[in-house]
């Protein structure tokens, strides 16, 4: 049996590759019932731009609901290092690695 093909791992969604990273997602199933205009006219537009109507509809909704991609892309562009440079960004550094070597397991464990 493939990998793919394995319930535990068809669950999990498409994963995407990218150079040194491994992007998981879930995705969910729907159904929508068209009339043969509106189908016709997504047939015709996927087929135009070279992709699947699942692909062409799931472009749409994010473009019309979540905004354009470069738009995202920009606006994460911006935040990143927004808080470089604060002193307490090593503060918290440090306040992290000392819950780490901390007895969280122990109190966890009731011991």
């Amino acid at each position: 049996m493939l990998p793919s093909q394995r319930p535990d791992v068809a669950r999990l969604g498409k994963l995407k590759h990218a150079p040194g990273r491994c992007i998981i997602y879930i995705v969910r199933r729907t159904q929508i019932y068209l009339d043969d205009h509106p189908w016709s006219a997504l047939h015709a537009r996927a087929r135009s731009r070279k992709t699947t109507v699942s692909e062409f509809v799931r472009e749409a909704v994010r473009e019309r609901y979540l905004g354009k991609r470069e738009e995202q892309a920009k606006a994460m562009q911006e935040f990143v290092g927004v808080r470089k440079g604060r002193a307490e960004a090593a503060g918290s550094v440090e306040y992290v690695r000392s819950l780490r070597r901390g007895g969280r397991l122990e109190r966890l464990q009731g011991k």
